[in-house]
């Protein structure tokens, strides 16, 4: 009796160079923001991207998690969305440190997880990135998750005032005018609220008013 092996077949990926990757990254980036066509092609923006971020490009990672996001060239998927995130952030995006730390703080995608949130915040805010820094200034405020500790909070809000985020210099302003904090000043308060409203924070023009 002749015995007949049946052989699987498997899938196999191609693993793109980091040659091609980069130039299918660029050539999506170039036509969904390096151009004055109002209609991108977001179909194929999401193909490029998806190539590039299955073998292993980070930013096509972070960006193929925004078009899940944003339902851009495919259709909304907030799970993917949080997977590509994931990925990307695990290689250092920071960015995508910081929506992560985001999806677990509002929850319903995945357990809403407050350790997590500020583990990711943490790591995307050391990096600069603004928001992060403001959003963990926040939580030291309210105490959300962490001690209320409102110094700490002030030291967080001025990082993410550095890089002129009208809500961080907004919140600056009031935390001066109400001495939470620091010591309590007018001057310092309208010094924020000034540049806060500068940079288009509508409620700051009533503050300047009201002082």
């Amino acid at each position: 009796m002749i015995h007949v092996i049946e052989m699987k077949k498997t899938k196999t990926r191609e693993i793109l160079s980091k040659r091609k990757q980069n130039l299918l990254f660029e050539e999506g980036y170039r036509l969904a923001y390096d151009t004055k066509n109002s209609r991108r092609p977001w179909n194929k923006i999401f193909e490029m991207w998806r190539n590039a971020a299955k073998s292993g490009h980070v930013r096509a990672q972070f960006y193929l998690g925004t078009c899940y996001d944003h339902g851009r060239g495919v259709k909304k998927d907030l799970q993917e969305a949080f997977k590509w995130y994931m990925r990307a952030a695990k290689s250092g995006k920071m960015e995508a440190q910081f929506n992560v730390g985001f999806f677990y703080q509002e929850g319903g995608i995945v357990e809403r997880d407050i350790k997590k949130t500020v583990y990711w915040y943490t790591r995307a805010a050391k990096q600069g990135d603004n928001e992060a820094q403001l959003s963990l200034g926040y939580m030291n405020f309210y105490g959300d998750g962490l001690k209320k500790n409102e110094s700490k909070a002030v030291a967080l809000y001025k990082k993410s005032a550095s890089t002129n985020n009208s809500k961080a210099l907004y919140n600056l302003g009031l935390c001066y005018e109400f001495g939470d904090g620091v010591k309590q000043s007018n001057r310092w308060a309208k010094y924020y609220y000034l540049k806060s409203q500068q940079l288009g924070h509508t409620k700051a023009n009533k503050k300047l008013k009201s002082l």
